[in-house]
């Protein structure tokens, strides 16, 4: 995956798409009647049970969205990705190769250093080859990629491959540091922060911070436009003149009194493309729905509270809360990855794409693959 997305960056659901249909082919091959109970099982759990009451609120809020049609479709491309996802969480661990793990890590480490090369040399191979020439070109790879380390990097360091594990990390961080993607460095950055806390302090304050953190996201989100607004220097704005921070915060206060109009139900799943169009926006002055027609609010907190209202959110966060609750059960170095992952993902989600594009749910999906099957993996003899 992150070698296509280097090249062509919005490829992750092709390639999620592709191998999950050969895990099931293997599956119904190996377990004939009994795979489809197989792959259900987890969605009698707690967990797998949110997470269906959540799409299923989602196809509900069709039924106030003023465009159906828009729903739909942004409605299928978000469920062809979530499928191809949980087959893949479901069924590839444990039936990969034992060199699966390291081709990938080799595979990720060979995408950053292109990534970074590429930026190095000013993009002269993508214009050689009549591509798009922009610097951000790379933001959707490098955010698969700060996705992917972390549990590649665990089930080296589990297979007493420590040293290629930290090289690993190290690539990933300089691939993100060399990029102008503002929110794969500041997942990055949260990632190993939350990461550290779960490997060095007893488990209940890694718990407690993740759980303060997943708080916080979904229950500042209506109001983070106000709050930036009222707190955030003009120095600061100045020096992230490339991240846009002024649009951003003027976004973000537009959504959020958008959510205050709808705030039981939301306006409809999927209404972000035309927000600007909404009945409960009518009234907004002309500046503010200019900042609602860009198509998301790049939060994906706040997108869920505007489409999907407060039951939108409660059902969102108690996923989230019932995942987190499934990492404190793991292993400190597990428990650690995990909560690195939900870091790194939940700082990213905070600024950054809108809530349903089918390539961050595609990587997702192959970060919690490979976390699943750091679980499943053998440690080293002396570990």
């Amino acid at each position: 995956m992150p070698v296509i997305m280097a090249l062509a960056n919005r490829s992750s659901p092709l390639v999620a798409g592709i191998a999950a249909l050969l895990f099931l082919a293997g599956t119904i091959a190996e377990h004939g009647a009994e795979a489809l109970r197989l792959i259900l099982r987890p969605l009698a759990a707690p967990l797998g049970l949110a997470a269906l009451a959540f799409l299923a609120w989602c196809l509900a809020a069709f039924a106030w969205s003023p465009f159906p049609g828009l729903s739909a479709r942004v409605f299928s491309e978000f469920v062809l990705a979530v499928i191809p996802a949980f087959l893949l969480i479901r069924l590839a661990p444990g039936r990969m190769p034992t060199w699966g793990p390291a081709l990938a890590a080799v595979g990720l480490a060979a995408a950053c250093l292109f990534i970074a090369g590429s930026l190095a040399a000013d993009l002269a191979l993508q214009q050689a080859l009549g591509q798009r020439a922009a610097l951000f070109m790379f933001n959707r790879p490098l955010l698969t990629a700060v996705l992917l380390a972390g549990p590649l990097a665990a089930i080296l360091a589990l297979r007493g491959r420590r040293l290629p594990a930290l090289a690993l990390l190290a690539v990933t961080a300089f691939a993100v540091l060399r990029s102008i993607s503002g929110a794969a460095t500041m997942g990055m950055l949260a990632g190993a922060g939350l990461f550290l806390v779960a490997w060095l302090a007893p488990k209940r304050i890694g718990i407690a911070s993740s759980a303060l953190i997943l708080f916080l996201a979904f229950a500042l989100a209506p109001v983070e436009g106000d709050i930036l607004a009222h707190v955030m220097p003009e120095a600061a704005h100045e020096r992230l003149t490339l991240s846009s921070s002024r649009a951003r915060v003027a976004i973000a206060q537009s959504f959020g009194a958008a959510v205050a109009q709808a705030p039981l139900i939301g306006s409809g799943y999927g209404t972000g493309l035309r927000f600007a169009e909404v009945p409960a926006v009518a009234d907004f002055a002309p500046e503010m729905r200019t900042m609602l027609a860009v198509g998301h609010p790049h939060n994906s907190f706040l997108q869920i509270w505007a489409e999907l209202g407060l039951v939108g959110a409660v059902l969102g966060s108690l996923a989230a809360f019932l995942g987190l609750q499934a990492a404190a059960a793991l292993p400190r170095i597990l428990f650690a990855t995990a909560l690195g992952l939900l870091g790194a993902a939940v700082a990213i989600m905070f600024v950054e794409h809108g809530a349903w594009q089918a390539w961050w749910t595609a990587g997702l999906g192959a970060a919690l693959t490979w976390l699943r099957a750091a679980c499943m993996a053998r440690p080293a003899p002396n570990e």
